[in-house]
């Protein structure tokens, strides 16, 4: 994955983002530091008076808006006015997310908000996809999900966790391959290729998914509105 930007330019792009919510909003929180600022900020508007429920993506989203304060539901009992989430890497409105191994959580419920904004740091921003898509495997697929991913050209990677032995594994209780394509010149068509893998749980391509990017520098954020 690429190296994450500077902070103040996540922060900028997170606060950006919360500023958009409005009283009475439902809000998909995502994952990842980046949309942590935006967490935060949504926090302090909810001890400033806001009136709004977050819906996490993850564990992380989910403790870190508890500490602040934001009253939390689950996707199967509310409706989603608003998502704002990270993305590993952006290009021409598409996004690969799952740098946190969340990406399945948050497609879901990214994919379901009336509105998705995209908070990201320059370094972010390419002009074609290129990293490595992350792939939630069952782990009994784990090998033929690998031998699958190289049929269609990619380079599978089992994800091995950092402080502990063995591999990464995700809040839904499955294995995550970090699948190498090198350049993507056809995201949907890949996305489409990978879901229909058997074993395959989701995978890190959002294709026209994003509403608006908010792209936060040491100077300001640039809001890009995308058209679906």
């Amino acid at each position: 994955m690429k190296q994450g930007g500077s902070d103040a330019a996540k922060q900028a792009a997170g606060e950006s983002a919360a500023e958009t919510v409005e009283d009475g909003m439902v809000v998909g929180l995502g994952t990842g530091s980046t949309a942590a600022h935006a967490i935060r900020a949504i926090g302090r508007a909810v001890d400033a008076g806001l009136d709004v429920v977050g819906v996490p993506t993850s564990f992380q989203s989910r403790q870190l808006a508890r500490d602040c304060g934001i009253p939390l539901a689950d996707l199967d009992d509310v409706s989603v006015d608003l998502a704002i989430d990270g993305a590993d890497e952006v290009a021409d409105g598409n996004l690969i997310k799952g740098g946190g191994a969340a990406h399945a959580r948050e497609k879901v419920v990214d994919a379901s908000a009336d509105r998705f904004l995209v908070v990201a740091d320059p370094t972010k921003e390419a002009e074609r996809l290129s990293v490595p898509v992350p792939v939630e495997v069952l782990p009994m697929a784990r090998s033929t999900v690998a031998t699958a991913v190289a049929d269609l050209d990619g380079d599978p990677t089992l994800r091995c966790a950092e402080r502990k032995d063995g591999p990464v594994v995700t809040d839904n209780g499955n294995l995550v391959l970090d699948c190498d394509f090198g350049p993507i010149d056809d995201p949907a068509a890949l996305a489409s290729d990978l879901a229909a893998l058997p074993g395959v749980v989701e995978h890190g391509l959002f294709v026209d998914v994003a509403d608006e990017i908010h792209v936060g520098t040491t100077d300001g954020v640039t809001v890009r509105a995308l058209s679906k």
